[in-house]
């Protein structure tokens, strides 16, 4: 295990709104009566982390250490915590606080609390001061917040679900997927790879429809009965009013009167990715076949764990490439390509 001073935390940050990631020590928190320390093993690189490092949802805070897919090994625990013991596998995904108190905490959602969810990096904590991520060596995180990684999951390939799982799960365990049910995933990268896993181990049939077919095999041998080309006109005819559930993973805007066509009647387009630009809507595509658009948000901390839970039992993680961290920019380079199969994870010994 790597020693830990709190005052002087290894991590990569960005100094500024699209700078390089450059090494750094950060400072972390004493651990209180209910925190945790993990020490970080694994950290996924996620699509959002580029979003918010570049400013492409809005302003963000800098110096800015990224993060949300934290797997690791606690090493510590304050005196109250009764979760977790020394030597646990612990997971961290995208948030690390909320009130606690409000309906949509106490259901289960805090991610939608009233008060406000706090995020895991580019935040600010209860006392105000800027939360810092998963590229790094250490993490100080509350019991209540930190996820149980079983024992089946490799560190690893559990890192990507504390995001990337969490966020294809929800919508599908949500819109009641299984046997009988036809399911699309739009988009096969680090969270549609998952879509299809999870919804394969669910027992829907699978269909992905990616811009090309450039990666039908990989598709198919993910878990997807079917693989179509949304290039090409013809996939939108021969499939239309076919699903139940189509969701949509991909960060560019879609033509969602086409794809809400591919809706049998009473089914819902889920969408997880988050656009940087507006899109556009037809609303008789929804009222011609009473059919649903949905926003689709991470999920709380109970399905979370549910998540990871099923993954274990269905043998579930993500499809990685491991880096050291003296490669974080090339990932991100890479990732707005398309350019990885299928989700980045820094081995955090490198930090």
């Amino acid at each position: 295990m790597t020693t830990y001073d709190s005052s002087a935390v290894s991590a990569y940050a960005v100094p500024s709104s699209g700078a390089p990631l450059e090494r750094t020590t950060i400072t972390r928190r004493p651990v209180g009566d209910h925190d945790v320390l993990i020490e970080i093993k694994f950290s996924g690189i996620c699509h959002s982390d580029i979003h918010q490092a570049r400013e492409g949802w809005g302003e963000s805070i800098f110096p800015m250490v990224p993060g949300h897919e934290i797997a690791g090994i606690v090493t510590e625990v304050g005196p109250g915590v009764t979760k977790f013991a020394v030597g646990d596998r612990a997971g961290v995904g995208c948030m690390i606080d909320s009130c606690r108190e409000c309906a949509n905490c106490l259901a289960g959602n805090e991610q939608f609390c009233l008060d406000r969810s706090v995020g895991t990096y580019n935040d600010l904590d209860k006392k105000g001061e800027p939360t810092l991520g998963g590229y790094a060596s250490h993490i100080v995180v509350d019991e209540a917040f930190t996820l149980r990684i079983p024992d089946g999951l490799p560190l690893d390939t559990a890192a990507p679900l504390l995001c990337a799982g969490i966020t294809l799960y929800s919508p599908l365990a949500g819109q009641g997927t299984g046997p009988g049910k036809k399911v699309a995933v739009v988009g096969l990268g680090g969270l549609g790879h998952m879509g299809v896993k999870l919804a394969h181990a669910m027992g829907a049939e699978v269909t992905v429809l990616s811009q090309s077919l450039r990666k039908r095999d990989d598709g198919l041998r993910l878990g997807a009965d079917h693989f179509y080309a949304t290039s090409d006109p013809a996939t939108f005819e021969e499939l239309a009013g076919t699903f139940d559930l189509i969701v949509s993973t991909v960060s560019a805007p879609l033509p969602l009167d086409d794809y809400i066509g591919l809706l049998r009647a009473g089914g819902a387009l889920v969408n997880v990715g988050a656009p940087e630009a507006p899109v556009s809507l037809n609303l008789l595509s929804l009222i011609n076949g009473n059919k649903g658009l949905i926003g689709s948000n991470i999920g709380g901390i109970r399905q979370t764990q549910e998540m990871l839970d099923f993954c274990a039992e269905h043998g579930i993680g993500a499809e990685i490439e491991l880096i050291g961290a003296d490669r974080i920019n090339e990932a991100y380079e890479r990732v707005l390509t398309s350019d990885v199969r299928y989700r980045f994870v820094i081995d955090a010994a490198t930090v």
